[in-house]
């Protein structure tokens, strides 16, 4: 009996609307993202079409060692008179690896277990659009340190990585 807390999910492409951040991990880590995502919360009424207004999305993807953009966002059903300061993304169909770390535990080690797992069971971070993607309650203070999520890993599987 398979016990991995862990699961595949092909997430279908989709258009989103929010705010954009760049920066270093370090900003990051001090609050950036979290005000970003805060302002996305305040905002959410004026962002037209939403599909799921109970969910905010960050997606994340690495351009260097030390730097990543980062943005706060909602799904869309279409991209269309996007709100001032705000930026509209699209992020194609991917098999993902899931994970919903609880509230508690310690996001560094989720995402260390993951990567784990991935390696030890033979599948590739896939990483030709983004790095990854979480999924966050709205209703969710960005500010918790102890916050619950859905972890996605856009993967592949080792005998796949020519293939894609």
């Amino acid at each position: 009996m398979d016990t991995t807390p862990y699961t595949f999910k092909k997430h279908h492409g989709f258009q989103a609307v929010g705010i954009k951040w760049e920066g270093t991990f370090a900003e990051a880590e001090a609050g950036g993202i979290r005000a970003v995502q805060e302002e996305v919360q305040r905002r959410l009424l004026e962002i037209k079409h939403v599909t799921d207004p109970h969910t905010l999305l960050g997606l994340s993807y690495h351009t260097d060692k030390d730097r990543f953009t980062h943005y706060a966002v909602v799904e869309v059903e279409q991209a269309e008179q996007v709100p001032e300061s705000m930026t509209s993304v699209t992020v194609p169909e991917r098999e993902y690896l899931t994970y919903s770390h609880p509230k508690g535990d310690s996001v560094q080690q989720s995402y260390g277990n993951l990567f784990a797992w991935m390696e030890r069971n033979g599948y590739r971070h896939d990483q030709r659009d983004l790095t990854h993607f979480e999924k966050y309650p709205m209703s969710q203070d960005p500010y918790t340190t102890k916050p619950e999520f859905t972890i996605l890993i856009p993967v592949t599987a080792e005998s796949d990585a020519g293939n894609g």
